[in-house]
């Protein structure tokens, strides 16, 4: 609609002040007539817009006019600018109208709150849609110190636990933002040029440095988080392993397999080994052996043998291809040792 394309010229003008009238052409997708005539009907309006001919010419408004969004303050005016992630738009069949809205209220902000919302809409991104269905998470303790160094653009010193093999090691990161995936907020960095992401609740210390930080040219936040979620999305289905773990050594169990758990356990509170008590768990969870089932899931039949370390303390219920696999294992190391030697 011209009413639309009217607005839509003179917020362009109000952001970036004068432009030459292709790049208003190119812009709307129109022609540079058509960009004219509607020049002509914004001044015949009372908009004060004018032309500046020559080969460093275009179109402008008078200084000082300008069309405002009252009653906003500054962290109002930057958590406009904390988005969701193009593919949450494009799921709600908005990707093409996102980028219209926020310019028009970019021009709308006092001229005092763009520069942070525009920084906001380049450091925090949402995206809603967990990993392959896992479970969520709360926000970390820590997260104001991740979102310092984002924000004022400097390295990052990390102390990490990692999921995997639970190990704990220091990293020096160039942050790019933070992106909150389905309830966990993820660190999304450089460490040595590579990227890599850290969930922001295994940081057991972080601080900020004095370095500024060392991006790769060229490259945003999104660019780097699609690359890194593509790596994840593209790993196989996990395979969903059931276990029947003693009472005894639940606690420890857990810890160990925290990372692989299908969902959050009663017990992941943080209660000490051998301190469970029995109204933490639901009523069905005991069967007479005193075993409680935990449900888990790994990457591979391969990484489910790790289960094999608790000897008879868990055994795996499901799947029976796992069953089969830890009993030639224990079989193996029954003979290796059968001599007592």
């Amino acid at each position: 609609m011209r009413s639309d394309r009217l607005l839509s010229i003179m917020l362009l003008l109000q952001t970036h002040g004068q432009l030459p009238a292709a790049t208003l052409a190119e812009r709307l997708e129109v022609s540079v007539r058509t960009v004219m005539r509607d020049v002509e009907a914004l001044s015949a309006a009372g908009v004060p817009v004018y032309t500046v001919r020559g080969p460093h010419g275009g179109i402008a408004l008078l200084p000082g006019f300008r069309t405002d969004v009252t009653g906003l303050t500054a962290d109002e005016a930057r958590a406009l600018f904390v988005l969701l992630s193009d593919r949450a738009y494009a799921d709600l069949g908005l990707g093409s109208a996102i980028g219209s809205a926020l310019r028009k209220v970019m021009a709308a902000l006092p001229a005092a709150y763009r520069p942070d919302a525009d920084l906001a809409s380049r450091r925090i991104l949402i995206d809603p849609v967990r990993w392959r269905g896992g479970p969520s998470r709360p926000a970390a303790d820590g997260l104001g110190v991740l979102q310092r160094a984002v924000f004022t653009d400097r390295r990052l010193r990390l102390r990490y636990r990692h999921g995997e093999d639970g190990r704990v090691r220091s990293y020096t990161v160039d942050p790019y933002g933070l992106v909150h995936k389905a309830g966990v907020w993820y660190l999304v960095a450089d460490h040595r040029g590579e990227p890599r992401l850290f969930r922001a609740d295994r940081a057991l210390s972080s601080g900020v440095l004095d370095e500024p930080v060392q991006r790769r040219d060229g490259l945003e936040l999104s660019d780097v988080w699609d690359v890194l979620r593509r790596r994840i999305d593209d790993i196989p289905a996990p395979v969903p392993v059931t276990v029947g773990v003693r009472r005894e050594i639940l606690g420890r169990f857990l810890r160990v397999h925290q990372a692989d758990l299908a969902e959050p356990h009663p017990s992941e509170a943080g209660l000490p080994e051998d301190a469970l008590p029995e109204d933490a768990l639901p009523e069905d969870a005991l069967p007479e052996d005193e075993r409680v089932t935990v449900e888990l899931r790994f990457r591979s039949l391969g990484a489910a043998q790790a289960l094999l370390a608790f000897g008879a303390d868990a055994e795996v219920l499901a799947p029976v291809e796992l069953r089969r696999a830890l009993a030639r294992r224990a079989a193996e190391a029954a003979t290796r040792y059968a001599d007592g030697t």
